[in-house]
């Protein structure tokens, strides 16, 4: 027999008040354990980011993954777990017991960056891994690696760019009615290529493939006339220096606006860039890690782009090409509102 509607309803309210009772729990601290291989100025702010930020009562230990690699990770780890102090490669804090009981708070480990990433995933053991701060094409190197899928082992990956539909409505935010979009990519770069495919249903897309930097100079040539505004994918050409000047400078010479996902592209000359921080990574890698504690990458890992992107915008190349831009708040909100 269904049940009444005053029945229902009563149901429905209860489970509301029960929600809204979880929500509103103060969060279990965790431990953390941190790999890192190398010292880049940002995967070191976002480590620092997570140490300052972490509760006392978790505790915290960074782990160097040193010339030997794994075997290297692994001895420091085990002394960690060991309860050990080591020989100058880790910082740590001592598990305290938040419980009053004696227990020990559940831990996860997360690796900084593709080499800290690596050595995660070679490890024996369970526990749940962050792998953060990887760019695209990193992820796309480590799907091969089984580990990536063990069913005993529940994993999560944090990219460091934005998603490429945050920076395709960062076009459509700053160039409204402007629909062709002009990209130069490599042929690493197509899995990134489907996100922007998947983000510009309606869009006259232009695509030109290039594998060095003389056949860059001709995909410009050809793509740039044919574009309202050319978007730099986070891939071998938008990561290297030299390529992304390249870029900028061709399209200056054409005005045609460039886009991208980095602040770099921002100071060099680019018009805008949807773009994630140190300090905005570490608290999303630390949600990524609670909803892994709580069940999810086990099998397939759960992969989230950097959310929230914040926009950054050259104020002297929009006067230079006659734009008259939102301001960067303005165009961070109109970005999160299309996600």
């Amino acid at each position: 027999m269904s049940p009444t509607p005053f029945v229902a309803a009563g149901c429905k309210v209860w489970l509301t008040l029960c929600l809204a009772l979880l929500l509103a729990m103060p969060a279990r601290a965790f431990g953390i354990t941190v790999l890192q291989a190398d010292d880049l100025p940002a995967h070191a702010e976002f480590v620092r980011q997570l140490k300052d930020s972490q509760d006392p009562s978790g505790g915290f230990a960074l782990v160097r993954v040193g010339p030997q690699g794994i075997a290297t990770a692994n001895a420091d780890m085990a002394a960690v777990e060991d309860d050990r102090v080591g020989g100058g490669v880790r910082t740590r804090s001592a598990r305290a017991n938040n419980t009053g009981t004696g227990a020990v708070p559940p831990s996860i480990t997360i690796a900084v960056g593709l080499d800290a990433a690596k050595a995660a995933l070679e490890r024996p053991g369970t526990d749940p891994l962050v792998l953060a701060m990887l760019s695209r094409l990193d992820y796309e190197s480590l799907k091969a690696n089984p580990a990536l899928r063990r069913v005993d082992r529940r994993v999560g990956v944090l990219l460091r760019d934005p998603a490429m539909a945050d920076a395709v409505a960062l076009v459509d935010a700053a160039l409204p009615r402007k629909r062709r979009l002009g990209i130069v990519v490599t042929d690493e770069s197509e899995p990134l290529l489907q996100d922007v495919r998947r983000a510009t249903s309606g869009w006259d897309l232009q695509v030109e493939y290039a594998a060095d930097p003389r056949s860059l100079a001709r995909a410009l040539k050809v793509v740039l006339p044919r574009s309202d505004a050319l978007l730099v994918l986070p891939d071998l050409i938008g990561d290297d220096q030299a390529a992304t000047l390249a870029v900028l400078r061709a399209a200056a010479t054409a005005g045609v606006p460039v886009f991208g996902a980095s602040d770099g592209l921002v100071r060099s000359g680019g018009l805008a860039a949807t773009v994630s921080t140190p300090t905005l990574l570490a608290r999303q890698a630390r949600i990524l890690g609670r909803k892994v504690m709580a069940g999810g990458g086990a099998g397939a890992p759960l992969v989230e782009s950097a959310t929230p992107a914040t926009v950054r915008v050259n104020a002297t190349v929009a006067r230079a090409l006659g734009l008259r831009l939102p301001d960067e708040r303005e165009l961070t909100e109109r970005v999160a509102a299309v996600r």
